[in-house]
């Protein structure tokens, strides 16, 4: 059994090879002047994927650079508030009505209109792949007016203000949009800092938009490396060279003054993903041998040092109504793989990750399984992750990213349909019990479907849920206003402001 962590850490670096990782190379000047010239320098965790397009997971980082906005916010109970629509009705089951903030710009100086709204969300129902908060879902957008939008579902649908809030579906000027579907977000968006430089997978350079419709930045740009590496962006906080910090590892937490960081709870589940389609876990036994074999409790305490919740399912205390609702389930039983070979998957990014698929290393093959690992840096294990050719895949998964609502998270990664189907499961009682979830109200019979909907994936064993992360998020002292966002929906905001050195 391993004793320790740090022979978890050797045992790791013995059996596979990590991906580049470096901090980038680019100098900051030195701040100078009065607080509005401030500029703050940001450690990001992971490179943009596609170029930094809102259609991909790249609008994240767009969001949390308070660069692209939609039509909706969510505030902290999930529940919708305006942003660029500023009200908004149903019409009928299908059919809503927003009406859109007048006075605002996009960067590039043109009027936010409704023809631009349709445009932009017409580009997202268009796109290939669809931005995940879309799966399984029908629009059709329409002017109304002069100052309004329609928007009108195929299926009965509670949850269109919630959906209007993905940072997928931010709004952008016309200049945005080329051919075959290519977004370039430069200068595009109506927030308070505007895009002005993409430098590849290294940086990313913002500054603030003085013609902003709402309140005024209060810091005069954002400077964002890209900082895969842990322990770079670590050192980072503690040189000063960034001010803020995104995704502390755990294993350097303890290493820093812990005035300057900042541990804020998530809905996000580390899972491990079982391909139910082909290879060993096509099987549903072996699946069943393996759901019993993980030691949970083993990987909290190894990996990460107690910072995390052992999972119960695959919402976590984030969503506190989960557990209430949620009926104990039968442990899987114990038993023997008898030798089968599997490939075990995962990335570099989180830095916790390759530690934890070294510890499901070692439980697996104490069920008998033959273990061999794969691990790279997240933009380049994806694609072969969502076409199945790995038998397992450690995931740290954001579980209501999107809408608030888990329904589209769970649709994305365990429907027939989803997109983001790392287990490619297919089961006709999941896909119906998720449909029940999708058409459910708001409030308790939602919550009601969606842990019914829970308990149809976790029979499959087609993902086992091993623990609730919380992020460490480390901000110098001279830092105020930082946004600690459970949702990673934001992180600079007009408030954000920087004190004297």
């Amino acid at each position: 059994m391993i004793k320790n962590r740090t022979l978890v850490l050797a045992m790791l670096a013995g059996s596979v090879l990590i991906g580049d990782s470096g901090f980038a190379s680019r100098s900051f000047a030195e701040d100078a002047g009065g607080s509005e010239n401030i500029r703050v320098r940001l450690a990001m965790l992971q490179p943009p994927r596609s170029g930094l397009t809102p259609l991909s997971d790249d609008a994240f980082k767009l969001s949390r650079w308070s660069m692209a906005e939609t039509l909706i916010n969510l505030d902290a109970g999930g529940l919708p508030t305006p942003s660029l629509a500023t009200e908004w009705s149903q019409l009928d089951g299908h059919t809503w009505r927003f009406i859109i903030r007048r006075g605002v710009k996009f960067h590039d100086g043109t009027e936010l209109t409704p023809e631009r709204v349709v445009a932009s969300l017409t580009a997202a129902t268009k796109a290939s792949p669809k931005p995940r908060i879309l799966d399984g879902v029908s629009l059709e957008i329409m002017t109304d007016g002069d100052d309004a939008v329609m928007i009108r579902s195929r299926d009965v649908d509670p949850l269109i203000p919630n959906r209007l809030s993905s940072p997928q579906l931010a709004i952008l000027a016309k200049r945005a949009y080329g051919e075959n579907g290519r977004v370039n977000p430069i200068e595009a968006g109506t927030g308070p800092f505007v895009l002005k430089e993409i430098n590849g997978t290294t940086s990313a350079k913002l500054d603030r938009f003085d013609s902003y419709w709402g309140e005024k930045a209060r810091v005069a740009g954002i400077d964002a490396d890209y900082v895969p590496d842990g322990t770079a962006r670590a050192a980072a906080l503690r040189t000063g060279t960034a001010h803020i910090v995104e995704a502390i590892p755990v294993s350097q937490a303890a290493l820093l003054d812990q005035k300057l960081i900042h541990e804020v709870p998530m809905p996000r589940t580390n899972t491990l993903y079982l391909n139910t389609k082909t290879g060993v876990f096509a099987d549903p036994d072996k699946r069943r041998i393996a759901a019993a074999a993980i030691n949970r409790d083993m990987i909290v305490r190894m990996v990460y040092e107690g910072r995390a919740d052992i999972a119960r399912g695959l919402l976590g205390p984030a969503l506190p109504w989960a557990a209430g609702l949620r009926k104990q389930a039968n442990a899987p039983q114990r038993g023997n793989a008898a030798g089968a070979e599997i490939v075990l998957a995962t990335f570099t990014d989180r830095a916790e990750l390759p530690e934890v698929a070294v510890l499901l290393q070692q439980q697996l093959t104490d069920a008998g399984f033959t273990v061999k690992m794969e691990v790279r840096q997240y933009a380049h294990i994806e694609a072969d992750a969502l076409a199945g050719r790995f038998d397992a895949f450690v995931l740290s998964r954001a579980t209501v990213l999107d809408s608030g609502d888990p329904v589209a998270y769970m649709f994305s990664d365990f429907s027939c349909a989803g997109s983001f189907n790392l287990s490619q499961l297919c089961d006709q009682g999941v896909d119906a019990a998720l449909r029940r979830a999708q058409e459910a109200s708001a409030g308790e019979q939602r919550h009601r479907a969606i842990i019914e909907a829970e308990a149809a994936i976790l029979a499959t064993n087609a993902a086992i849920p091993m623990l609730h992360e919380r992020v460490i998020q480390g901000e110098v002292a001279r830092v105020a206003n930082a946004v600690r966002d459970p949702r990673e929906r934001q992180l600079v905001s007009t408030k954000t402001s920087l004190g004297a050195e």
